[in-house]
């Protein structure tokens, strides 16, 4: 029987050599895959007293490239970045920006009334703002100190023993 030296790396540079094998092999492809994905807009969200809002960053798109749909308490928004081919894409050095289609779709609470949705577009930014309903905005009660009787009920408050 041989004696075998254990060499602990092995296994990883064999992992290694792997994966850099499956990259070559990647880099060699069709990257048409890559320059043309889907982009997926970035949306930021935030809820005040009054009303829920989007903001979806989706720069160069036109009025006419978005679809902004509310149904079934969902909130759904489409669009298209279209590649405009100025210039041939054998005279491109690089292309990050992503284009193609997008769709976005936000689950909204009951707490929205579905009437008075509103969407705003400015440099580049698309707004959308769900109002709340009457019933779901929040209601200041004053609370009165040293009065042992609530005046519309009539009721009066004992303290616990």
């Amino acid at each position: 029987m041989a004696i075998t030296r254990w060499d602990p790396f092995r296994d990883v540079l064999a992992l290694q050599n792997r994966m850099n094998s499956l990259f070559q092999d990647f880099n060699r492809g069709d990257n048409d895959a890559i320059t043309t994905a889907a982009f997926v807009p970035p949306v930021d969200i935030y809820e005040d007293e009054h009303k829920i809002v989007l903001k979806l960053e989706v720069p160069g798109l036109k009025e006419s490239d978005l679809d902004i749909q509310l149904e079934n308490n969902v909130l759904t928004i489409k669009g298209e970045r279209k590649f405009e081919k100025e210039e041939k894409e054998e005279n491109f050095h690089r292309i990050e920006r992503r284009y193609g289609s997008f769709f976005r779709s936000f689950t909204i609470p009951n707490t929205v009334n579905p009437e008075s949705v509103k969407a705003g577009y400015d440099a580049g930014v698309l707004r959308v703002e769900l109002e709340k309903r009457a019933e779901a905005k929040p209601k200041q009660i004053k609370v009165e100190i040293g009065k042992g009787q609530i005046e519309a009920g009539k009721k009066e408050v004992k303290p616990a023993a």
